[in-house]
């Protein structure tokens, strides 16, 4: 198996699935709504339409994959109601309190997964989603972890299935290794093109954009993020 494909029996994209004791209101919200809000892959084949995952049957889907405490994502989801959103998060607490800032915000045109995003991506249908976000993943930045950076040729084939002819994949991180490696893999990538067209396409965020505590705390230590968007073409 070639190092730019990693095996989740040994090399996931993710690290520990879990922190801290949960609060008794989260440990509660968590038992009470994943079961609700969570894409049930193991049960059979997806439906032909993603928007039948949502009661609305929404035409427009975006994904987010790695949406930490979920605050992006949950500002998206209530910006954007005619619109179904699917989000990704295998950290336990991570995902207790995305469900109960949603379950407070009332959100109707939610879903999540809480495993391996590649297992949610193998699942769904082929040109079923409109947008992709990986929003300051982990950078693995020791050189011997790169191999495990969700960006690689695999799972961009994957992102190319998946998306929409014209969608988006949104890539957005303060690590220059990490992007110059996104970058690359994208210019080797034959099904996507980066819309940038000038240096404020990349250094600007994203029109509309609250910032994450992750881009925060990357002010803070005296990093620049950058914004990257690529088109499936």
């Amino acid at each position: 198996m070639s190092a730019d494909r990693p095996s989740r029996s040994t090399e996931a994209f993710f690290g520990r699935r879990r922190g801290k004791a949960l609060k008794p209101r989260q440990a509660a919200l968590y038992d009470a709504q994943l079961p609700l809000l969570r894409i049930p892959i193991e049960a059979g084949p997806a439906p032909e339409s993603l928007g039948a995952l949502f009661s609305g049957n929404p035409e427009i889907i975006r994904l987010e994959i790695g949406f930490g405490g979920g605050e992006h994502l949950i500002r998206e989801a209530l910006h954007s109601p005619q619109m179904g959103f699917i989000g990704v998060e295998p950290f336990i607490n991570s995902m207790a309190k995305c469900l109960a800032n949603a379950t407070d915000a009332g959100l109707e045109n939610l879903r999540v997964y809480d495993d391996d995003a590649t297992q949610l991506l193998d699942w769904m249908p082929s040109a079923s989603i409109d947008e992709i976000d990986l929003l300051y993943p982990d950078p693995w930045p020791k050189f011997k972890h790169w191999k495990r950076r969700f960006v690689n040729q695999a799972n961009l084939d994957r992102f190319a299935r998946v998306l929409k002819p014209g969608g988006r994949f949104r890539f957005a991180s303060d690590i220059d290794t990490y992007v110059n490696w996104t970058l690359q893999h994208i210019d080797r990538h034959p099904r996507f093109e980066w819309t940038a067209r000038s240096a404020d396409d990349w250094r600007k965020p994203y029109e509309g954009w609250h910032g994450t505590r992750y881009e925060a705390k990357a002010h803070r230590e005296g990093r620049t993020p950058a914004y990257l968007t690529f088109k499936r073409i």
